[in-house]
């Protein structure tokens, strides 16, 4: 069973206390060390290893795209067991990503959601070009562009700079639907979790808070 520590954060069984700030600030200490290339975490078999035998004590839940581009554990310099991620196309949130992050703050206590947006998604995009010529694409691939579609009608789908725009408020919407997400707006409200947006550049490697 878990127990509250003094100043109330979740006291996982036989764990250590993390708080959303801490473990906002290892997540960008780590990203800072991934651009400086100066990685602590080789990623490698022994790690591994080492996590398989206990527990995870993972202190954030990242939601990424399923972009190649993207290796969420490198870019935030994580090992084993630090991080817990759930992808899809341009983060897009369905049951599966909400009922894994609900899993992750409840049973894992995670106190740390990130949604990670990216430059040049390629599902925004593609949502661009669908809403511009008016078609849309079938099976569940219109699923992913009817759930991005409002980011874009909000900045404009014929302003020049719509992509990257999109690809922010897109972010920024999928922070606010977690943060009132029934089983993430308590602890969210007490201060417990914490729910933030962030975008990767491809090209310098750089992770900036929204």
């Amino acid at each position: 069973m878990s127990s509250l520590s003094p100043t109330g954060a979740v006291v996982p069984p036989g764990g250590t206390v993390h708080r959303p700030a801490a473990a906002l600030a290892e997540l960008l200490a780590g990203n800072r060390r991934f651009v400086s290339r100066q990685p602590i975490h080789g990623h490698d078999v022994t790690a591994a290893a080492a996590t398989a035998s206990g527990d995870q004590r993972p202190h954030a839940v990242v939601i990424g795209c399923i972009d190649s581009r993207v290796p969420l554990e490198a870019i935030f310099d994580q090992t084993f067991g630090s991080i817990c991620v759930v992808r899809s196309g341009a983060h897009v949130l369905d049951r599966a990503v909400i009922g894994s992050v609900e899993f992750a703050v409840g049973p894992l206590h995670v106190p740390l959601v990130v949604v990670l947006g990216h430059e040049r998604c390629g599902a925004v995009t593609s949502t661009v070009e669908a809403l511009r010529n008016g078609q849309r694409p079938g099976g569940s691939l219109a699923y992913l562009v009817n759930q991005i579609a409002p980011a874009v009608a909000e900045v404009g789908v014929h302003d020049p700079q719509v992509v990257p725009l999109a690809t922010r408020r897109h972010t920024a919407r999928s922070v606010a639907a977690l943060r009132a997400e029934e089983k993430l707006a308590g602890p969210v409200a007490s201060g417990e979790v914490d729910v933030v947006g962030a975008i990767y550049d491809l090209g310098s490697g750089e992770v900036t808070l929204l």
